[in-house]
């Protein structure tokens, strides 16, 4: 059987994505005095709020 659907024709029917993924890296300072490192994805709607970040 032939195939019914194209890849263009999927990709068409997608829908965009409405936010940005952000990486936010936090240090924090152990009682021994070396540094541990979180790392976390943030999904913001728009790039000028990544000052807001906590």
């Amino acid at each position: 059987m032939a195939k019914q659907q194209s890849f263009a024709d999927k990709a068409k029917g997608k829908k965009k994505q409405d936010f940005i993924m952000v990486k936010v890296v936090k240090s924090i300072s152990t009682d021994k005095g070396t540094f541990k490192f979180n790392e976390r994805f943030v999904k913001l709607s728009d790039i000028s709020k990544v000052t807001e970040i906590k």
